[in-house]
């Protein structure tokens, strides 16, 4: 037996939710912290920096803090993205998730509980003005840490995809920062197809972190021959 119980959101749900969705992309600040000090152009520009403030001012200790001050700001510039898109989403759908998923045709909110606690959540939502097929895009995909590896994504997955089928759409749709490696790595491994790129803001275009767009066509929309 499962050791989660995937069911519909319910408005007592909510706070749960949002808890949960806000710990999951916390967790992403210091991935995005240690990536950008990877990348070669941050690594130069640090040196040349540091560099330079050591040889204008021949002190050790400034330039020590020179460092220290610039990857304080690298950790802002990390923190910075992930509390934008949870503010955008606490303001848009994430508000009112009865009115957004639960009161619109075609679209739908699961929650997956366990010991009575919101332990992963998924929605669903038409896309507006889709470019050829049907489509309906899976959001906010998050499962709780101690119950991850039992399964409960892959299961919220299935579930979107299972109403999707239900619902007549032809292709499932999302997009997940590069910077979200299980997530990926989850989505693809269930036969997501990479279909192309996008930058949330400057800062992640200037960091190299974009958001990858992936598609799942439908069974039915390929016996349809769509």
């Amino acid at each position: 037996m499962a050791p989660y119980h995937i069911r519909k959101y319910q408005e007592s749900d909510h706070k749960g939710v949002l808890a949960l969705f806000s710990s999951g992309m916390t967790e992403h600040i210091p991935t995005t912290f240690h990536y950008m000090l990877r990348q070669p152009p941050v690594i130069l520009f640090l040196l040349v920096v540091s560099l330079t403030i050591f040889l204008l001012t021949d002190s050790w200790l400034l330039m020590m803090v020179s460092s220290f001050t610039l990857l304080a700001f690298l950790w802002f510039l990390a923190i910075y993205t992930w509390r934008k898109y949870m503010a955008m989403c606490f303001h848009t759908d994430l508000a009112d998730i009865t009115r957004s998923y639960m009161n619109v045709h075609g679209s739908c909110f699961w929650v997956a509980e366990s010991g009575g606690q919101v332990v992963g959540i998924v929605g669903a939502l038409p896309v507006k003005n889709p470019p050829l097929q049907k489509q309906l895009q899976l959001r906010h995909l998050s499962v709780a840490l101690e119950h991850r590896h039992k399964g409960t994504g892959k299961a919220l997955v299935r579930t979107v995809l299972q109403f999707a089928e239900a619902q007549g759409y032809d292709e499932v749709v999302l997009s997940v920062s590069i910077l979200q490696y299980a997530a990926l790595s989850l989505y693809q491994w269930m036969g997501f197809q990479k279909t192309g790129h996008s930058f949330f803001t400057r800062i992640s275009r200037l960091r190299n972190t974009p958001l990858i767009h992936l598609m799942y066509r439908l069974p039915c929309a390929q016996e349809r021959g769509l």
